[in-house]
């Protein structure tokens, strides 16, 4: 068993602390999908939200291959940023995102005909 607190536990007590919506915020879902999450009820992609709380409440770092060490939440707003071929640091993570990083959370299928389109 780890010592680390349950992703859970944390999204619960920083929003007893807080408010939902202040919270949700802070890990980039709508104040609704943490709701869910909280009772139970959440569709969506559970592993994703997992590692925004990580990122956002619980200081997880991933090691990024463009960048080096990052918070894990600055990691998926990288991911989740659109292709801008506006300087060469930003084109680099865009591509290593969907280029098999192991952090990434997009498919490089679904961004593939948004960089040959630029």
């Amino acid at each position: 068993m780890s010592d680390q607190p349950d992703w859970k536990e944390v999204l619960r007590t920083a929003c007893d602390a807080s408010s939902q919506a202040a919270v949700a915020a802070q890990i980039g879902y709508s104040s609704g999908a943490v709701c869910s999450v909280l009772a139970g009820s959440y569709r969506g992609n559970l592993a994703r939200v997992r590692q925004a709380v990580e990122g956002a409440l619980m200081a997880a770092v991933v090691e990024c291959p463009v960048i080096g060490e990052l918070p894990r939440q600055r990691c998926i707003e990288h991911q989740r940023t659109p292709f801008t071929p506006t300087n060469p640091a930003r084109v680099a993570l865009y591509r290593a995102c969907r280029g098999g990083c192991v952090h990434a959370l997009v498919s490089a299928k679904a961004s593939s005909s948004k960089e040959s389109d630029s």
